[in-house]
């Protein structure tokens, strides 16, 4: 069952707003501890109470947030990765991989056309500028070929 959907607004009631801040920060602080655990981070979290007088609340404690906090502030910055840098990398990235769809979609065509004259008579079906790598091709084939019955040659001696 669903709870239902609520009014986010100020609660006016002390007694009330102080009872669903200890119940937000203690679920708050649950979900933290289950993420530090789970995902093997660290990470804390200081929360402000309302009124003037009450100081921060820092989970686990303020020795480990402030040793977190330093180590965030001299991490290098070769390792902060921002907007535009995040999106170069991934075009690179994807560049990358769209080369190699274009090489393996290339080898794909070659022994289309291969075995599309394969022991054809007549002229073959094939471009001028892809004998070339045609030519590649079949000496590959045929190199893996020999390959492969010399590997059987030895097993059956």
């Amino acid at each position: 069952m669903t709870r239902k959907r609520i009014k986010i607004t100020y609660i006016k009631n002390d007694v009330a707003r102080n009872a669903a801040y200890k119940k937000i920060k203690n679920g708050m602080v649950k979900k933290l501890s289950e993420l530090t655990t789970l995902c093997g981070v660290r990470a804390c979290v200081v929360l402000y109470p309302s009124g003037s007088d009450s100081q921060p609340e820092v989970w686990p404690s303020t020795a480990a947030a402030r040793s977190l906090f330093s180590e965030y502030k001299t991490l290098s910055v070769t390792r902060m990765v921002n907007q535009e840098n995040f999106l170069k990398q991934r075009i690179t990235k994807v560049t990358e991989q769209l080369e190699q769809l274009r090489e393996k979609n290339r080898k794909m065509e070659l022994n289309q056309i291969m075995y599309q004259n394969l022991g054809r008579d007549g002229p073959l079906n094939v471009k001028e500028e892809d004998l070339v790598e045609l030519e590649e091709l079949i000496d590959d084939n045929l190199k893996a070929i020999d390959k492969r019955i010399e590997a059987l040659a030895k097993q059956e001696n």
